[in-house]
C-alpha cells in the first residue's frame, strides 16, 4: 500500500482543481476499496476462515475481496443474481481476476444473510459497513495535513457515490476533532440510485445527518451500468486533456455533475480519484461494441 496517495494540481475545461490519486495506492486495492478494507488488512482474525459477500459480477469490491481472502488464506463465497452470457463465455475484468484468485461464485441463489458463524466474515455489497470508517479516517487525515501544508483555509471535496460509504465516513471524519480550522465540505452525487436511495444508504451507517455529505442532484438521470455517449465522451476528454484514466462507471457521472455545478470550484476543490480501473476492461468492451470504435485498453 502506497500511503499517503499523492495530490496533483490539474486544469480541466478552465477549472483548476486538485486530484487525490487514490488510484495509485495499489493495483489490487486501489481507491476506496483500499480505504474500505483497510481495517481487515490491518487486523488479525484468527477464527475467520471464510469471507462472504454479494453484488454484481463485475464489482470492484468483489475483486478486492478476492485479493483480501487470498492474502488472509480465507475462502471467498460471492453471490450474484445473474451473469451475462457474454461475460460467462468470455471472462474478463474483475470477474476473471476474482475467479483466478479462487472465488467461489454462487449464481441466482439470492442475497446471503449475515451469518452468526464465528468462522465467517460477512461483507455488505460494495463494502458498506462500519469497519470502513477506520480507513476513511486515514484518508481524512492525509487531506487535512496536505490542506495545512498548502495553506488552504476552505476546501471543497467532490466524489461520486455508489453506496456512499466513502463520502459519508470522509465527511464524518472532518466533522470530528478539527478544532477551529474550517472543515472541508464533502459533495457527492448518487450513481446507483437517486438522492433518496443515497440518503437511505447513509442512514444505514450513520443516523446523525449532521455528519452526512452534501448530495448534488444531477440534471440527468443515468441508470447505473447503462452506457451513455456523453459519459464516454467526458471519459475520453479527461484522459486526453489531463493524461489520467478514470473509472468508466462512476467518474463520468461524477464529472458531468461537477461541471454542471461550477459554484463548487469557487473554493479550492479536491476531486478524489477512487480507482476501480480494472473494471474499465469490461466497460470499454461494451462501449466499443456499441460505438464500433477501436480504442484499445492498456494497463
Amino acid at each position: 500500500m502506497n500511503f499517503p496517495s499523492p495530490i496533483e494540481e490539474k486544469t480541466f475545461r478552465g477549472h483548476s482543481f486538485y486530484l487525490k490519486r487514490d488510484d495509485l495506492i495499489s493495483s489490487e486495492f486501489s481507491g476506496n476499496k483500499a480505504r474500505k478494507f483497510h481495517y481487515f488488512l490491518d487486523h488479525n482474525f484468527p477464527h475467520i476462515t471464510k469471507v462472504v459477500s454479494y453484488g454484481s459480477a463485475q464489482s470492484n469490491a468483489m475483486y478486492s475481496l478476492s485479493v483480501l481472502a487470498k492474502l488472509k488464506g480465507w475462502e471467498f463465497d460471492y453471490y450474484v443474481e445473474h451473469i451475462a452470457s457474454y461475460l460467462e463465455q468470455n471472462p474478463h475484468g474483475n470477474y476473471k481476476y476474482a475467479l483466478s484468485n479462487g472465488m467461489n461464485l454462487h449464481v441466482g441463489r439470492g442475497i446471503p444473510t449475515p451469518t452468526s458463524k464465528e468462522d465467517s466474515l460477512f461483507i455488505e455489497e460494495g463494502g458498506r459497513q462500519k469497519e470502513a470508517e477506520y480507513g476513511l479516517k486515514f484518508l481524512a487525515q492525509e487531506i487535512l495535513e496536505w490542506k495545512m501544508e498548502q495553506g488552504i483555509e476552505e476546501l471543497n471535496i467532490f466524489l461520486p457515490s455508489g453506496t456512499g460509504t466513502t463520502a459519508l465516513y470522509l465527511s464524518k471524519a472532518f466533522s470530528v476533532g478539527v478544532g477551529g480550522i474550517p472543515k472541508p465540505t464533502v459533495f457527492t452525487v448518487p450513481c446507483v440510485g437517486d438522492v433518496n436511495y443515497l440518503k437511505e444508504q447513509f442512514l444505514m451507517l450513520e443516523k446523525d445527518e449532521k455528519f452526512h455529505p452534501k448530495i448534488i442532484t444531477p440534471s440527468k438521470k443515468r441508470h447505473f451500468g447503462k452506457l451513455y455517449r456523453d459519459s464516454y465522451n467526458i471519459w475520453l476528454e479527461l484522459q486526453a486533456d489531463i493524461g489520467i484514466e478514470f473509472d468508466l462507471l462512476y467518474d463520468p457521472h461524477g464529472w458531468l455533475t461537477l461541471l454542471e455545478n461550477p459554484q463548487i470550484f469557487e473554493k479550492p476543490t479536491l476531486y478524489i480519484h477512487q480507482g476501480g480501473l480494472i473494471g474499465n476492461e469490461s466497460m470499454l468492451r461494451r462501449y466499443q461494441r456499441i460505438y464500433s470504435e477501436n480504442i484499445k485498453y492498456k494497463r
